[in-house]
């Protein structure tokens, strides 16, 4: 299983998890708690419950990079052009905008 901290100003917004059946994101329930709390993005709006998906949700993927940047990336640390998972997890600790993405120390076992 795979699982990324999900950061939003710096502040933990929610774990991202990938596993046999899917992508999961659930928001954190402090960030949840706090009065300034904004949703990471329109498609997954605040809420308590937990978002599934088959595929890695767009919002995520949109993240990634692209093109010659991806190709480089990818030769680098010699990951599966199809791992979009991994590739977001080394790639994406300081993305342009409010949000990050830092690996959970689970994912090195």
């Amino acid at each position: 299983m795979k699982i990324a901290k999900v950061y939003m100003h710096d502040k933990w917004a929610g774990l991202l998890t990938e596993d046999e059946d899917g992508y999961h994101f659930q928001y954190e329930e402090s960030y949840l708690q706090q009065p300034d709390s904004e949703p990471i993005s329109l498609t997954l709006p605040l809420t308590d419950n937990q978002y599934d998906s088959k595929v890695l949700f767009p919002f995520f993927d949109g993240l990634i990079p692209e093109g010659w940047l991806l190709d480089i990336v990818q030769r680098n640390w010699k990951l599966d052009p199809r791992d979009r998972m991994s590739i977001l997890l080394k790639t994406c600790h300081d993305c342009v905008g409010a949000v990050t993405i830092q690996p959970l120390e689970e994912n090195a076992k």
